[in-house]
């Protein structure tokens, strides 16, 4: 049986393939080493010319055209060579389509010049023909590609006459090619992040600032500044504080900067927002009861004023707290003491309160909506915080604060560049730094991206004409009685329809609306039956009676 032997390969044969190895070994380790595209495409260059010839390597990649710049043809330029000089290299630039080069960049195929002596696509650009030798020159131009785009050419030129096949050549130039698009890509992405890092730096930075935070509060504008001022005068002394101010204005955060400024730092703070609490339980849960005091109280239980005793009580939306228990709460209040609910004896409290409202008392007093002394006791050094309409300059600060703590919070990563935290200083804000911090959260829970521009934000930004905004005096004072007094009729109001223009608020009268005549002629008219008289004139049962009080009908 006749055995066929494969021949070895020729000597030539052998060193071209230890050549290539050795050529893939050190590219792979520069690509270990750095990835600094700079560094390792001139090394990959320079082996290609030592180990296997390809002398006057370069690779050309597509222009970013400059900001503002004229729309032109676009073009491509040598980033990276060896063999070339500076001067070559810069006047290595090409046209979408012009010579060899252009070419290969525009149709995403490789070409090949078996000799650029005569062939007319072939431009000379960088180096003159009479700098070639007097052999024939081969020029060889892959496509760079990353993903389905073509971005740029790896070009080089070999003598004709060398002792090895042109393909081999070619196929070590399609793997070349290629690890040069994913060294490129890599760098890319490694920029990018790099940025966003430095994006987040900055970011932290700004918001761990510590000359724009105090007691917790975001800002240095001269109407946040003010108030502080105000606070820390007043901090060192046992009166009452009253919080005025727009909802949303942050008074919580006031009262605990009065909290922590005061000597009673180490002390509770207890708050207690009165709008959120029934009538019924106001009493219990202000006072305390003792057992048995009511149905259910298993036990005695201290109220919040024992509870904030030797600290400070915040009674925010004091505005909202019944008629009845305001004169309590008065008695409390010039005593220094209270009694449980269900017991006669009258436990000592030392407490320093805080109060805050979004109402005008004022006006609240004149309709008998607030006790007259009680106001007064209260009004002891007011202090208005600004709204954010008047904080402007806080609001970046306040925006980075929300942005890390919004990402704390649910594990994000997401930031705002410096052009989308200036749309959002151009914003209105009327609920202002709640509305705020609810809509960086909002983006920070949404967003698909990581740096947010202005044209990724906007969507989240709350429109101008999505809720109607009370901007007068008169108008928010009509909304605030409208909600005292509750609504015109005894019926439930109608839920209002989505995109409707009416404010669905019921316009506010003054008490002297409606003359003695013609409560009286609407008593007549329903045989002294109050509610349907007050239902006739477009009022409530109890603004009816004051009415009737104020006329001296009743």
């Amino acid at each position: 049986m006749r055995t066929t032997t494969i021949p070895d390969p020729t000597p030539s044969e052998a060193h071209w393939r230890e050549q290539e190895l050795l050529l893939m070994r050190e590219v792979m380790k520069w690509v270990g080493r750095s990835l600094a595209s700079d560094e390792v495409l001139r090394e990959m260059l320079h082996l290609m010319s030592e180990l296997l010839g390809l002398n006057r390597g370069r690779i050309v990649l597509r222009d970013t055209p400059a900001v503002g710049a004229t729309q032109g043809p676009a073009t491509a330029s040598i980033r990276h060579a060896y063999g070339l000089t500076g001067m070559e290299m810069r006047r290595g630039v090409y046209a979408e389509g012009e010579g060899i080069t252009g070419r290969a960049l525009q149709s995403g195929l490789p070409a090949i010049v078996q000799d650029i002596a005569h062939e007319p696509l072939f431009l000379f650009r960088s180096v003159a023909a009479e700098q070639f030798p007097a052999e024939t020159v081969a020029y060889l131009a892959l496509p760079i590609t990353l993903g389905n785009t073509t971005v740029g050419v790896l070009g080089c030129h070999r003598i004709r006459s060398r002792q090895r096949h042109l393909n081999d050549d070619l196929a070590v130039l399609k793997v070349l090619a290629t690890l040069a698009g994913q060294v490129l890509h890599m760098e890319q992405l490694v920029n990018e992040q790099t940025r966003h890092l430095r994006a987040r730096n900055a970011a932290l930075s700004q918001a761990l600032s510590t000359h724009a935070a105090r007691y917790g509060l975001i800002g240095s504008s001269p109407a946040l500044l003010q108030a502080l001022s105000e606070l820390e005068r007043v901090s060192q002394s046992q009166a009452t504080v009253l919080l005025l101010g727009e909802s949303g204005t942050g008074k919580e955060l006031f009262a605990r900067a009065v909290h922590l400024a005061s000597p009673r730092s180490t002390q509770p703070f207890i708050k207690v927002n009165c709008s959120a609490i029934p009538d019924t339980l106001f009493e219990s849960e202000l006072f305390g009861h003792e057992r048995g005091a009511f149905t259910g109280a298993h036990q005695a239980r201290p109220g919040w004023f024992e509870q904030a005793h030797g600290g400070t009580i915040f009674l925010d939306e004091i505005g909202e707290l019944p008629l009845p228990l305001q004169s309590k709460l008065l008695r409390t209040l010039q005593e220094g003491a209270v009694v449980r609910l269900g017991s006669q004896r009258e436990v000592k409290v030392n407490v320093r309160l805080v109060a805050a409202t979004n109402r005008d008392l004022a006006t609240q007093v004149q309709v008998g909506l607030f006790r007259q002394d009680l106001y007064y006791r209260l009004n002891v050094i007011p202090i208005r915080l600004p709204s954010l309409a008047e904080r402007l300059g806080d609001i970046r600060e306040l925006a980075l604060h929300f942005v890390n703590r919004a990402n704390q919070t649910h594990q994000k990563n997401v930031y705002l560049s410096p052009e989308a935290l200036d749309t959002l200083t151009q914003q209105p804000w009327p609920g202002n730094i709640r509305e705020l911090g609810n809509c960086i959260e909002r983006v920070v829970l949404l967003a698909d991206q990581t740096l947010l521009t202005p044209g990724q934000l906007k969507p989240f930004l709350p429109q101008a004409s999505a809720t109607p905004v009370l901007t007068s005096t008169v108008a928010k004072s009509a909304v605030a009685m409208a909600d005292a007094l509750g609504p015109t009729t005894t019926q439930p109001p109608a839920p209002e329809r989505p995109g409707s223009a009416g404010l669905g608020v019921r316009p506010y009268e003054s008490a002297q609306s409606h003359t003695v005549q013609v409560l009286q002629q609407a008593l007549d008219q329903h045989q002294g039956n109050q509610s349907r008289a007050a239902q006739s004139l477009g009022l409530t049962l109890r603004q009816f009676a004051y009415r009737l009080r104020k006329a001296g009908l009743r």
